[in-house]
Parts: structure tokens; C-alpha cells; sequence
């Protein structure tokens, strides 16, 4: 009888020696494991801070776009409202600065906008918001990058922008009389048909956007001068009405790639300034054009 108690308690003692190891030390052997869920943090590759001496701003927020896309995803988050309006305060009170928008670009993405890379479509799209938001465009400076380390969260790029103080070009003046020279020098010029519903413009054409929406920036009263011109097939009234077409649609086209409109005066010459002779074909396409310079 007492032999059987013993080994009772023997048989006790191993169950629970052996429960003990099996749950604390055994990490494959049937143990049910707790799956944790880790959250996926929202996190911005660049937030929209800046800081400038005793002055400093940083949200975990910024402003989105979709792949290929310069048009900002809206709407704006209160974190980035609110940091504007401390922006534009410091810079109001510190006439010495400019604040530097960096927008970021890929490679592949297709670039649908005037501007030479996705990058710079994107700061001034920010560029064009904060100004709308009461900030001098004369206190922006735009910036494009390609930074193929990107990464879109589904279709959508998540604050593809830098962003960084820097003191004022002691002679901008006279850094914005070369440019204006240069833009009159080499006048932007389109060639396409009335009935067409996009623009699609060469390297050195964006090129030449780039610098004439520079010069707008800096010099508020500067305005673009948009001319259409024919050849000389038909009556004039007509060909005034064919080259006020042209150059409203081109208009439309720098409104939608961010000039305002306010900024834009259009003309119509007809088949008034021809630029080759209306004898040969090759003539009169040169002669069917819409110009681009400021005014």
C-alpha cells in the first residue's frame, strides 16, 4: 500500500515537473505562439518641418501626390495649414530669407507637366499653394531632384518634398535682368493644330517654361505675352480668329501647368509677322505658330 502511494507521487511529481518545462522552455512543441499584430506606421519620408535659427516647424504630415502626377492630393491637413501660417509670419518678419521647396521625382514616372522633371512640377504646385495661402512667390524658390529611392504607398507618393531656409541673393537684380534677357532671346514657340487636346513639349521648350515661371516668381509685375500667328491661306478677319485660338489654347495650357491667369495676356497677329515665306509648305508651318515670352 505504501508502495503505491510512493509511486503515485512519483508519477505526481514528474507531471508536474514536466508540464513546468514544457511551457516555459519548449518553443515548438504544440505551445500556441500569440500573434501580435505590429501596426504599419504612416510615416512621411520627408515630414513638412523647417527650422532657421530660433525659428522651427515639424509635423508628420506633408503634402501627397500620385505617381506621375504633379497636382496635389487635397485635401491639405490641418498640421500643414497651421505651419504655413507660421511660415509666412517668419518670413514676413525676416525679410532676409526664402524658403527652398525640394520636390522629389522617379525615373519612371511619366512627366505629363511644362516643367523638365516631375520634381520641379511638384514644389511649384506647392509653390502656387502657399502663395495662394498669402505667401510671396518672391520668397519661394523651387526645386526639382530625382530620387529614385521613392517608395509610393499603393499609387500615391507621401510628401515627396523637402524643405530649407537660405538667405536672399544680395544681387538677384541683376541675376533677373540676365534671365529676362534670356527668355526674350529665345522665345518659346509652339507648333500644333487648333483641334488638338494636349501639348506635349521637348526638352529644351520645358526648359524654357522653367525659366519664364522663375522669372514670374520673382518679378510680380512681369506678365506673359502669348502670340498666335497663321500662315497666309485666307482672309485676315480669319486668320486673327485661327491665331486668337491658338493662343488661348496655349494659354490654357500654362494655367493648367500653374500661371495664373491674371498673369497671361493674349494676342492674336495673324498672318501679319510671318517668320519664313508662305510659298512652300515647309513655310507655311513655320508661319502656323503661338510664341511664348514675357512681357
Amino acid at each position: 500500500m505504501v508502495k503505491n502511494k510512493t509511486n503515485l507521487i512519483g508519477i505526481f511529481i514528474t507531471i508536474l515537473v514536466g508540464s513546468y518545462f514544457y511551457v516555459n522552455f519548449c518553443s515548438e512543441c504544440g505551445k500556441v505562439k500569440k500573434e501580435i499584430d505590429v501596426p504599419t506606421l504612416n510615416v512621411i519620408p520627408y515630414p513638412f518641418a523647417f527650422s532657421d535659427e530660433d525659428f522651427a516647424y515639424s509635423v508628420n504630415e506633408n503634402f501627397n501626390f500620385n505617381v506621375s502626377s504633379s497636382a496635389i492630393l487635397m485635401p491639405v491637413s490641418k498640421g500643414l495649414q497651421d505651419g504655413i501660417m507660421e511660415l509666412k509670419t517668419y518670413l514676413s518678419n525676416n525679410p532676409g530669407r526664402t524658403i527652398n521647396i525640394t520636390g522629389y521625382h522617379k525615373a519612371d514616372e511619366d512627366n505629363l507637366s511644362a516643367f523638365p522633371n516631375l520634381g520641379l512640377a511638384r514644389s511649384n504646385a506647392v509653390k502656387n499653394y502657399f502663395v495662394s495661402q498669402g505667401i510671396p512667390s518672391k520668397k519661394i524658390n523651387s526645386i526639382g531632384r530625382r530620387m529614385d529611392e521613392l517608395v509610393a504607398k499603393g499609387s500615391i507618393y507621401q510628401g515627396p518634398l523637402s524643405y530649407s531656409f537660405e538667405k536672399r541673393v544680395v544681387d538677384i537684380d541683376e541675376s533677373l535682368e540676365t534671365l529676362s534677357q534670356k527668355i526674350k532671346d529665345d522665345i518659346m514657340v509652339l507648333h500644333f493644330n487648333t483641334a488638338e487636346t494636349s501639348i506635349t513639349l521637348t526638352h529644351e521648350q520645358r526648359q524654357q517654361f522653367a525659366a519664364i515661371s522663375r522669372y514670374l516668381d520673382k518679378v510680380e509685375k512681369a506678365k506673359i505675352l502669348v502670340v498666335g500667328h497663321t500662315d497666309d491661306t485666307g482672309l485676315k478677319a480669319r486668320n486673327l480668329k485661327i491665331g486668337q485660338n491658338r493662343a488661348d489654347f496655349a494659354k490654357a495650357y500654362l494655367v493648367e501647368n500653374g500661371i495664373s491667369e491674371s498673369r497671361i495676356k493674349v494676342i492674336s497677329k495673324g498672318f501679319e509677322e510671318p517668320i519664313a515665306g508662305n510659298a512652300t509648305k515647309e513655310g507655311k508651318a513655320k508661319n502656323r505658330r503661338t510664341t511664348i515670352t514675357i512681357n
